[in-house]
């Protein structure tokens, strides 16, 4: 079994939709084979928790507008340091940098297909890297 139509062009649009908001390293999992729940996830980060609110809100706004569809559940937009939202046919994680690392759900999902995402959205794979490696430079600098 392969993820639908419908969950690719969700996918899609939130994927895209997470690149406009500046987010790092968003990569896609076909888990239709090994999950009953779901045909696929979608994983981004940001560096703190304004940019993750962010980033959910503007996926949740265009799914709607744009698709006609709604999450059943939002989970963790207390803190904003990982928030998920469920659509049935797909669930968005989008995580504060550092929970991405220590969680590392990529390891989890790495033998599920990877999906082709927008160029846009490819394009800011490594950016969290960059990211750590600038404000790492930076405190240097302030501490000399």
């Amino acid at each position: 079994m392969t993820a639908t139509d419908r969950s690719i062009e969700l996918i899609n649009a939130a994927a895209q939709a997470a690149a406009d908001k500046l987010a790092h390293d968003i990569i896609a999992y076909d888990v239709s084979d090994v999950l009953s729940i779901t045909d696929a996830f979608l994983l981004a980060s940001a560096p703190n928790d304004r940019q993750v609110k962010s980033i959910v809100d503007e996926i949740e706004e265009r799914l709607n507008k744009d698709l006609g569809a709604k999450p059943v559940r939002r989970e963790g937009d207390r803190e904003a340091r990982w928030v998920l939202l469920d659509y049935v046919d797909i669930v968005v994680h989008v995580q504060h940098s550092e929970e991405r690392v220590f969680y590392a759900l990529e390891r989890l999902w790495k033998d599920c297909p990877e999906l082709d995402l927008p160029e846009d959205a490819k394009a800011t794979r490594g950016k969290a890297d960059e990211h750590a490696r600038a404000a790492a430079a930076e405190q240097d600098g302030e501490l000399l």
